[in-house]
Formats: structure tokens, C-alpha cells, sequence
């Protein structure tokens, strides 16, 4: 992040008439309608009333005055390194690829940020280290936001109709720590009939993420999928690896496992990862033994669990249609992976 930015434009942000106000700093050297770098630096106050928040997003427009003309919202969240600036820049790289005209395409990427970033107020919520990805509580600054709180407010400052009368679609793109978050939200989240009312359609595109939510005890074995019976990883099918132990933002929406995959099937979900996104012994990767229940890398990861969803789908008679796609040649690199021209256009049929 650029240290000559700050926060003090969150102080002359108005309410508005829906729950989401937001206020950009905004660098007026460069033409307004395509911000790069530090000129898309931004911060929209999401919330409302006493919860009301400053959330640092980049974005390549102006989200206090957007134009009237966006059809479609792109929202990229980053990986462990909390680099949204980054992302932006790989967003617009996806966007260019797909030929998206920015007067009709707005792109976000919201930074989730701990106590010891560049830029910081104590208004903001933060979050110790990676704990962000988990979707949990902020612990610092404004405590009590969940990470999934945080995504709920963007969806639903999008669906203001007031300030984006002509958007149609929300597409949530995401990539490793950033993946982890997003598809556990996009199974957990529950604004399906609220976006419904606003007219307003939503995909998820999950990239390459270290593990994944189960919503039961079955993990895949030699004889296919069946409960683990090991004493070495007794919590492994605690949360985030499953659903025990959930956070308040599952518990309060009162729903079985499968209740919740119902709802995730039907829902428009993309899965991504790179070829050669399968290093065992990667750093960044989650060796827990709840994730190595689910597999020893990344690629493994996914194939495995768009396995373990065919499984369910047969199971419990649910229909079900989530596409996975192996990109060849790439490994554990956001720029390269969403970069890709064929990304684009799976992204962007």
C-alpha cells in the first residue's frame, strides 16, 4: 500500500438513504473513469448506524459517484499478503482480456487488513494476521465485523438501486487465502432473495484455495467417500475444515449440512486452479491434518472436492452443476492463473 495515502476521508462521508454510505479519496491527475494504482486507493463506509464502518477497496471508479451506466460489478479479493492493490491490477488484466468496457464494468478489490498495515485507523475493522480468510470477527479497530459481514455489505452496496440503477450482475472473483474465504462464503451467505428482489444475479469463481468447507464427516478414502475413524486428527471436521464449531454467522441461520449444500448447489460457482498447482510441500500451503484429509495439494484439493460435491449431489438427489477447470501450465500465481486469456473467457462467456 502507498504510505502517502490516508484514511481522512472517511471523516466527510454522508448518509445516504440506503444502509451503505461510502466516500473515495480520489486522485483527479489521471482520468477519473480508469484509476490505476494508488489513484484507485478508496475507502466506502459500509453498514449502517452504530456498525457503520471504513473499508479500504480499490476500484476504477469513483464509489461515492459512480456512473449510471455499470451493468456489472466485479469484486477480487486477495490472497495472504493482503496485496489488493495487486489484485486490482490483475482484475483490470482479467477485464482487459474479456474486452469489459470500464463504463459498463465496475471492479473492486476490497483490502482486509491487520493492526501492523501501512495506513491503518482505529475505526476499521482488522484482523490478526490471516484470520481474515476464516470469515470470523474483526479482533482490532472495530471489533465484532465478521470477514463475511465485510462481503454481505459490498453485495449489498451494490444493490443499491439508487446509485447503480443499471447493474445486473455481481461476479465475486477470488484466488487462494482470498478463495478460502469466498467459497466458504458463497455456501454460507444467505442474499439469494435479496438480490432476487433487487434483480440482480450473482457468481462465485474460486481459485486455487488451500481447503475447503465439508458439510458432513465423509472425507474421501480408498474405498470412496466415507466418515473418518482416526484418532491422529479429531478435529477434523471442525471449522473451517467442517462445520462444527461454526461461527455465529452460520449458527444463526439454523441450517443442517445438508440444508446448506442444497442452497450452495444451486447456486453459479466456478472453480479454477493451475496445472501445476500441486506442490505438496508448498509454504503457503495449509498442512493441517484437516487438510490433508482433503489432499496433498491444491490441485488435488479441488478435484477432490468437486468429487466429494458429485458424491453429495448423488446421495442426498440434489441437482447440481459447479464446472471446475484446470488451467495447464500455471502454478500457485494469481497474476498468471486469472491473467490467462482462457480464464477470461470462462470467467466472461
Amino acid at each position: 500500500m502507498k504510505r502517502s495515502k490516508t484514511f481522512a476521508t472517511a471523516l466527510l462521508c454522508m448518509a445516504l438513504m440506503t444502509t451503505v454510505t461510502s466516500c473515495a479519496k480520489v486522485d483527479l491527475q489521471t482520468d477519473t473513469s480508469d484509476k490505476r494504482g494508488a489513484d484507485a486507493r478508496q475507502v466506502l463506509r459500509l453498514g449502517h448506524d452504530a456498525q457503520a464502518y471504513p473499508f479500504l477497496i480499490y476500484a476504477n471508479a469513483d464509489l461515492y459517484n459512480p456512473p449510471k451506466t455499470l451493468e456489472r460489478a466485479v469484486v477480487i479479493v486477495h490472497g495472504v499478503q493482503r496485496d489488493a492493490d495487486q489484485y486490482f491490477k490483475t482484475g483490470r488484466k482479467l477485464l482487459g482480456n474479456a474486452k469489459l468496457k470500464g463504463e459498463r464494468t465496475l471492479l473492486l478489490a476490497p483490502n482486509f487488513l491487520t493492526p501492523q498495515d501501512a495506513g491503518v485507523s482505529d475505526d476499521m475493522p482488522l484482523w490478526p494476521r490471516d484470520r481474515w480468510m476464516h470469515g470470523i470477527e474483526s479482533q482490532y479497530g472495530h471489533k465484532g465485523i465478521p470477514a463475511f459481514q465485510v462481503l454481505d455489505d459490498v453485495v449489498r452496496y451494490l444493490s443499491d438501486r439508487q446509485r447503480f440503477p443499471a447493474l445486473k450482475e455481481i461476479v465475486m472473483v477470488s484466488h487462494s487465502a482470498g478463495a478460502q474465504l469466498m467459497q466458504r462464503y458463497a455456501m454460507l451467505n444467505d442474499l439469494d432473495p435479496a438480490l432476487k428482489a433487487h434483480g440482480l444475479t450473482i457468481r462465485y469463481v474460486i481459485a486455487s484455495p488451500s481447503n475447503y468447507l465439508y458439510v458432513d464427516e465423509n472425507r474421501l478414502q480408498d474405498a470412496g467417500f466415507a466418515p473418518v475413524v482416526s484418532i491422529l486428527c479429531p478435529s477434523y471436521n471442525r471449522y473451517r475444515y467442517g462445520l462444527e464449531g461454526a461461527p455465529a454467522y452460520v449458527q444463526a441461520q439454523h441450517l443442517t449440512g445438508r440444508q446448506l449444500f442444497t442452497r450452495y448447489a444451486a447456486r453459479d460457482v466456478t472453480y479454477l486452479v493451475g496445472a501445476q498447482d500441486n506442490n505438496p510441500n508448498s509454504r503457503v500451503l495449509d498442512s493441517s491434518c484437516g487438510a490433508d484429509y482433503q489432499g496433498e495439494s491444491r490441485l488435488q484439493r479441488q478435484l477432490t472436492y468437486v468429487r466429494y460435491e458429485g458424491f453429495l449431489s448423488s446421495k442426498w438427489q440434489v441437482p447440481l452443476r459447479h464446472p471446475q477447470y484446470t488451467i495447464p501450465g500455471i502454478g500457485h500465481n494469481a497474476a498468471r492463473l486469472l491473467g490467462d486469456k482462457d480464464v477470461a473467457r470462462i470467467v466472461f462467456p
